[in-house]
């Protein structure tokens, strides 16, 4: 099984940047980041016309959590800037603070 690397959104808004959709291309998975780069342009001029601005980014794919990603948030702001990243809506959030047990606390 090949690993994912990158992940290419692509979004068509209207040109009042009110109302936006992701867009389908035909190929939005990839192995590199550098060929997600190199296929961004393709990709927004296979769907050109479809909407009247067209943003699009590559995200990166965490190799270890590949298969959990069950989200992609995003939004388009009013200047057109595209902000988004992959997510685990299950995800249950871990303090990273440890504890340590009364063993394991070392007095000095």
């Amino acid at each position: 099984m090949e690993h994912i690397a990158a992940l290419l959104l692509v979004i068509g808004c209207t040109n009042s940047m009110t109302e936006c959709r992701e867009l389908q291309v035909p190929v939005s998975v990839f192995e590199t980041a550098d060929e997600c780069t190199a296929e961004r342009p393709f990709a927004i001029g296979d769907v050109q016309g479809q909407a009247q601005h067209i943003v699009a980014r590559c995200l990166a794919v965490d190799p270890a959590l590949e298969d959990d990603y069950d989200q992609i948030v995003w939004n388009v702001g009013p200047d057109g800037n595209l902000d988004a990243s992959l997510a685990i809506s299950s995800l249950v959030v871990a303090s990273n603070t440890i504890r340590p047990e009364k063993g394991y606390v070392s007095q000095q």
